[in-house]
């Protein structure tokens, strides 16, 4: 690994904690202040979703891209927008952080995190199956690809608005998505505060664990690809580099 490497890798891991910690950790504090995540508590859990990933854009994404979701490291990677070779360190260091992230919240919690919403993690509500888990995965992280597709990949989108843009579409995604099965749309944070609330002796449905994995990979995908199809120029090899001012390099290496 380069020093390079390193230090994106580095971004991505304390990138990816950040969001754990403000994301799932915001439903840690509804459900100590309440009884039960009601609909305007799921807005205000939308609203810091948006937010710690805006601020994690503009904080990291000229070091890393600002990622922080392997379901976007493997989309651009299939696009030839980012160097295979530097996807498993880049989802490593996702992954860890995200476990980071949610053993840092059953820190500030205490057990009350574990035993109140399983450290924020995502489950399938009642009568939702395997097959629309995925289906509602995909279609959620579809949506957040083609967001950062247009305002941080495009260098046809205006600069500076891919963080605010990005943030608002996952506050979206949450609201919309989150009765169904918590609007994961990222691997890693469908993984971190499940492995904390297991260290901890919570109760987590790992059969559910692949649904969002494949729904949001699906989803990112497609997204990217239908993207190409759809708005990329064909008269522009640059349009897919990143607008400056965004998200700085988010596609990152594709040496």
């Amino acid at each position: 690994m380069t020093g390079s490497l390193s230090r994106r890798c580095a971004a991505e891991l304390v990138g990816t904690a950040l969001l754990i910690v403000f994301g799932p950790g915001s439903v840690v504090a509804a459900l100590t202040v309440g009884k039960s995540l009601d609909y305007a508590a799921l807005g205000v859990v939308g609203l810091s979703f948006g937010l710690v990933v805006a601020i994690v854009i503009y904080a990291f994404g000229t070091t890393s891209g600002a990622h922080i979701n392997p379901a976007v490291t493997v989309s651009l990677a299939v696009t030839g927008r980012f160097a295979w070779r530097e996807v498993a360190p880049y989802v490593g260091a996702q992954l860890l952080g995200c476990v980071l992230g949610a053993v840092l919240i059953v820190g500030a919690f205490g057990q009350v995190a574990v035993d109140r919403g399983n450290v924020g993690g995502v489950a399938f509500a009642p009568g939702v199956d395997y097959p629309q888990a995925i289906l509602v995965e995909a279609v959620a992280t579809f949506l957040l690809m083609l967001a950062i597709m247009g305002t941080a990949v495009d260098r046809r989108a205006p600069a500076g608005w891919a963080g605010l843009v990005i943030g608002l579409s996952v506050t979206c995604l949450v609201v919309v998505f989150g009765p169904l099965t918590g609007a994961a749309v990222n691997p890693a944070r469908a993984l971190g505060p499940n492995a904390a609330a297991s260290l901890f002796g919570g109760d987590v449905v790992w059969q559910q664990y692949p649904a969002y994995v494949v729904g949001s990979l699906l989803g990112g995908i497609a997204a990217a690809l239908s993207y190409d199809l759809i708005a990329r120029p064909r008269d522009a090899e640059d349009a897919d580099e990143p607008a400056q001012g965004t998200q700085g390099d988010v596609v990152g290496s594709r040496e």
